[in-house]
């Protein structure tokens, strides 16, 4: 194809926050597709907090981490440019885990077909993506929220809680976000129509849930993990769900997951906590996106995605997941279309 590829790799497993000595920038050729293979141009990278995860040497995860000296895994879509794969035609758009790079040679399996003349394809990595269905099934799967139930959400601004929050609302929840700033909290609850907004950097935030929720908390969508877990958790109706979603929080902790201090309010309220993994959703994948596109285009589900420009600008975008400097989804346009 006389295209090179440049790529960032893992060069080094992280102490706590990553460095930018953890990563490789690499380049080599793009190979010509083999049989049952396809190139895919790489547009657009997700960027997720379930990421700093992958990069851990550890057994007790869902999903087994990157090698030292590989393509850092990433959620992408890109479009087809070579394919002698007779399931995919040159010029259409795929999604999947096509990696920090951008080329991806594949064989096509995990790669999802999406119609940029539907949605902007940034909105298949956040609320058609991943984080979107993410929130449609643990919300509604593990919550199961009734009309009238108040769902709290933690990193409500998110790519996830976002939707999360969206969702409750659409289902006749009364929502509370949890996020960090003053802008994040108006746009939970001016653009997003969330009830309320709690600013865990101003105010106390076990203090807040207690004005906010008198009659206790149905739903508790977590994203962070750490003392807003614990805030949360002496705050439970009777019958509450707690769905663990993440623990952000805690991602770049150099000493051991610090766990939840008042579990006990789980046995006293009879409620439950359960873990999400989005991938044990996917075969209904179609079904949730088809719901979340009729939301999106009647005006009930709102996206927004904050889009930062080239491939060499991974690592710093990367850790705005951490710093909460992003705004939205946090995207990496790697390439025009």
């Amino acid at each position: 194809m006389n295209q090179i590829n440049h790529q960032v790799r893992l060069a080094a497993r992280p102490d706590g926050a990553v460095k930018p000595t953890d990563w490789a920038r690499t380049e080599e050729a793009v190979p010509a597709p083999a049989a049952g293979q396809i190139v895919v141009k790489v547009l657009y990278l997700s960027l997720d907090p379930a990421m700093r995860g992958w990069m851990n040497d550890s057994k007790a995860s869902y999903i087994p981490p990157v090698g030292l000296g590989e393509v850092m895994r990433a959620l992408a879509v890109g479009r087809v440019v070579a394919s002698n794969n007779p399931g995919f035609t040159v010029g259409e758009h795929v999604t999947g885990l096509l990696g920090a790079q951008e080329y991806a040679v594949t064989d096509g399996a995990g790669l999802f077909k999406v119609d940029p003349r539907l949605a902007p394809l940034p909105v298949y990595l956040g609320t058609l993506g991943m984080p979107g269905l993410t929130g449609y099934f643990g919300l509604q799967d593990v919550g199961k929220p009734n009309a009238g139930d108040t769902v709290v959400v933690s990193g409500a601004a998110g790519a996830v809680g976002s939707v999360v929050g969206q969702v409750a609302r659409i289902k006749g929840a009364r929502v509370v976000g949890i996020a960090g700033g003053a802008d994040k909290c108006r746009y939970l609850v001016e653009e997003l129509g969330f009830d309320a907004a709690i600013d865990y950097k101003r105010e106390n935030v076990a203090e807040a849930l207690a004005r906010h929720c008198p009659k206790g908390i149905d739903v508790f969508f977590d994203n962070v993990g750490g003392d807003i877990l614990d805030a949360a958790l002496t705050r439970l109706a009777r019958g509450a769900r707690v769905v663990i979603c993440g623990a952000i929080s805690q991602y770049n902790n150099t000493t051991p997951v610090k766990g939840p201090a008042n579990y006990l309010s789980l046995l006293v309220q009879r409620a439950t906590m359960t873990g999400i993994v989005v991938s044990d959703y996917y075969p209904r994948a179609g079904q949730a996106m088809m719901e979340m596109g009729g939301w999106i285009r009647a005006g009930k589900l709102k996206t927004r995605e904050d889009i930062v420009h080239g491939l060499d600008k991974f690592p710093k975008a990367f850790d705005m997941l951490f710093s909460g400097a992003n705004h939205g989804k946090l995207v990496l346009q790697v390439a025009a279309d």
